[in-house]
């Protein structure tokens, strides 16, 4: 039961946390007030760069890699059980691309808030790393519910894949757009920052229906050993 929890475990403590550090730094004035994912006032890197909300978002956000990785190699699992045959380069790229995104996400975070040029690189490669780890890992493990449950025909599962897939579509317009405004506009931060926040929101809620999947299809796991 706790392990069908695991996904909404990393759907949503990212996102209190988040939140949670930036109202704290506008509590506490080192953040001005606003809607971020409407005005795109600040980065989310902003909430995690100024104290006292940088103390929450790393304490969450740095355990949170390897809430990641645990989701990614159960959903191989839970594939697998649904699908015995379950192509084995499926697997590889779901756990290649979170092992990436995961590791990614600890660089992120130690760098978070250096200055030096070396660092403030490690740091944007950091986060672009995490988004783009997790993000391939979400399509593939979609994907593959999708082509399981077609061939099942299984529509409650079907519909749940295609939710899956139209989550996953999101970051990737937004991330085409984002390099169009960033071409053509001369400042476009508050964009950036817009769009940033938004597919933030958008993977976290992945999350949200993975865990309603687990669910419905009763996936646990056990561990069990020969009797010495």
């Amino acid at each position: 039961m706790l392990l069908r929890l695991l996904p909404l475990i990393a759907g949503v403590v990212p996102l209190a946390a988040v939140f949670g550090a930036f109202w704290i730094g506008v509590a506490n004035e080192v953040l001005p007030f606003c809607i971020p994912l409407i005005d795109g006032c600040v980065s989310i890197s902003a909430t995690g760069r100024r104290p006292p909300g940088s103390f929450l978002f790393r304490a969450v956000m740095m355990p949170q890699s390897m809430i990641l990785l645990i989701v990614w190699f159960f959903s191989i699992l839970w594939l697998r059980s649904l699908e015995p045959r379950l192509r084995w380069s499926t697997s590889v790229a779901i756990l290649a691309s979170g092992v990436i995104g995961s590791m990614a996400l600890i660089v992120y975070v130690t760098f978070l808030g250096t200055k030096e040029p070396i660092y403030e690189f490690m740091r944007r490669a950091g986060i672009y790393l995490a988004f783009l780890g997790g993000g391939v890992a979400q399509i593939v493990i979609a994907f593959a519910l999708h082509r399981i449950s077609r061939s099942s025909k299984h529509d409650r599962l079907l519909k749940t894949a295609r939710i899956m897939l139209g989550l996953c579509s999101i970051p990737l317009v937004l991330g085409i757009l984002n390099i169009i405004l960033k071409s053509s506009l001369d400042d476009a931060g508050n964009s950036e920052n817009r769009i940033e926040w938004i597919v933030f929101v958008v993977m976290q809620c992945y999350f949200f229906v993975l865990y309603d999947a687990w669910r419905f299809t009763g996936f646990t796991a056990y561990v069990s050993a020969r009797s010495l």
